[in-house]
């Protein structure tokens, strides 16, 4: 059986996110000079860099939670800078999870995680107790559908928050730092939910000081300094960096 060369507009359909020339000024303080970057559908995306250097920005305007200055953005098919853009539609495409795990602290996790699908997906509520369900299984924690949010440990609260996003069944993930507030063993129990994650082919763009887990998990890393991509590649260029900025940043951070 020959192969078929893939067509290029087949192509251009395993590309899921671009960011092309993208710049983002708060104030007189330009934090994003000309960002430009591509995520494949199925793959992870890395972003590294000092504190300041723009990845989380960056993030967040994949999100549109940030509007750009100038460049384009183009997310499942949704082009940012159109006036036209449906937001809400963009939203049901996009997941994002933050820091901080957001979770209504006078719901329990179950009602957390079914309120989106219910009211904003107009799912039934039996459906969307079987969806939180099995999101919760997904990221271990079946046990906890009844608890409270202060009844959780704070690697189990994001893993909560985790599964609030997957019952949107979005086409793309987005974590910024989701593990810098938490201790060491607790960041073990959130980085294995986004390593099975990524091992079921789920598209995620990642921002995350913790270089191993971007050396194991990134099928392309990008590592920005001062507002601009400084070097992409395999999670792999961090053991034979190019520029000595990559080299310097590494320095400090292993």
């Amino acid at each position: 059986m020959t192969n078929v060369p893939q067509r290029a507009d087949e192509a251009a359909n395993d590309i899921v996110v671009v960011l092309r020339d993208v710049f983002k000024s708060f104030g007189v303080v330009e934090v994003l000079k000309g960002v430009s970057f591509e995520v494949k559908r199925g793959e992870v995306t890395v972003l590294i860099g000092h504190s300041g250097s723009g990845k989380s920005t960056a993030l967040r305007c994949i999100d549109k939670l940030e509007q750009v200055n100038r460049g384009s953005i183009q997310v499942c098919g949704h082009v940012l800078t159109d006036p036209k853009l449906d937001l809400r539609r963009l939203r049901l495409d996009v997941g994002i999870v933050f820091q901080s795990y957001n979770l209504f602290p006078h719901l329990t996790v179950g009602e957390n995680i079914t309120l989106a699908p219910r009211s904003v997906k107009k799912l039934p509520k039996a459906q969307a107790v079987d969806l939180a369900k099995k999101c919760l299984s997904q990221v271990g924690l079946s046990e906890k559908y009844d608890a409270y949010p202060e009844q959780l440990s704070g690697g189990q609260q994001q893993r909560a928050a985790i599964a609030r996003s997957l019952a949107m069944q979005p086409k793309v993930m987005l974590f910024d730092e989701v593990t810098s507030a938490l201790d060491p063993q607790l960041k073990g129990e959130v980085l294995r939910v986004i390593e099975n994650l990524a091992d079921e082919g789920m598209t995620m763009v990642l921002v995350t000081h913790e270089m191993n887990f971007a050396r194991r998990i990134a099928d392309q890393l990008v590592f920005m300094h001062q507002g601009k991509v400084w070097e992409v590649g395999p999670g792999s260029v961090l053991d034979s960096p190019k520029t000595k900025e990559l080299e310097e940043f590494l320095a400090h951070e292993l």
